[in-house]
């Protein structure tokens, strides 16, 4: 089985580009995608918690999966030297087209990866390192450390969508649906429909609309 796996981390992001790269990869190499794997989410989070996972846990020996980036497996080196590790594991072949970067059971595959890991372990006690050297440096310097009152990182993503939350409301769209879409708890959700009246207002045309139809249904 051919897999091809496609991401991106917002809803205002496009998954076209992805998969069109890996059509031409597919052409030109005659293989044939027997199954397309697409979500939005972002590369943070931990495989276990995307589709991804899932598909690793389904992919058998011989399998095949193809995505544009190694970054589409994850945002850092450390996990998807996991990701790819498992792959060779279970003897499933890799591609990354735009990195052109082919990983299976060759002593060639073997080797980058190895090369990939020592630079991911490097990697990561050089972010450890400057982490602590900086937060030393700054409470050195008095400044207090933590988040600041009122910073709302999430809520900022619901407001930075606003316009197109609303009408994906008006098109009705569950709002579990929408903060699944934008990774944001419900109580974020509601917090930002309490600061736009827009978004109240779109909600109750939702509600509405759904009291008519069980009334013509009823």
């Amino acid at each position: 089985m051919i897999v091809a796996y496609l991401r991106i981390s917002t809803g205002r992001q496009n998954l076209a580009n992805q998969k069109e790269e890996i059509r031409r990869f597919a052409e030109h190499r005659n293989l044939t995608i027997h199954q397309w794997v697409t979500e939005v989410v972002s590369g943070r989070k931990n495989e276990k918690e995307r589709k991804l996972g899932a598909l690793l846990k389904k992919l058998k020996q011989g399998d095949t999966l193809i995505v544009t980036e190694l970054s589409r497996l994850s945002r850092t080196l450390t996990e998807i030297m996991t990701i790819m590790g498992q792959c060779l594991e279970k003897q499933i072949i890799l591609y990354s087209t735009k990195d052109n970067y082919t990983f299976d059971n060759s002593i060639n595959s073997k080797v980058l990866c190895f090369a990939f890991g020592l630079v991911a372990e490097i990697e990561r006690n050089l972010i450890s390192m400057r982490t602590k050297e900086a937060l030393a440096l700054k409470r050195a310097e008095g400044i207090k450390l933590g988040r600041r009152k009122g910073y709302t990182p999430k809520l900022n993503i619901l407001i930075e969508n606003r316009y197109q939350i609303i009408r994906m409301l008006y098109q009705g769209e569950s709002i579990a649906r929408i903060c699944r879409t934008h990774q944001v708890s419900r109580d974020t959700f509601n917090e930002f429909r309490r600061r736009y009246q827009s978004v109240d207002n779109a909600i109750g045309h939702k509600e509405r609309q759904r009291l008519c139809k069980n009334r013509m249904t009823n």
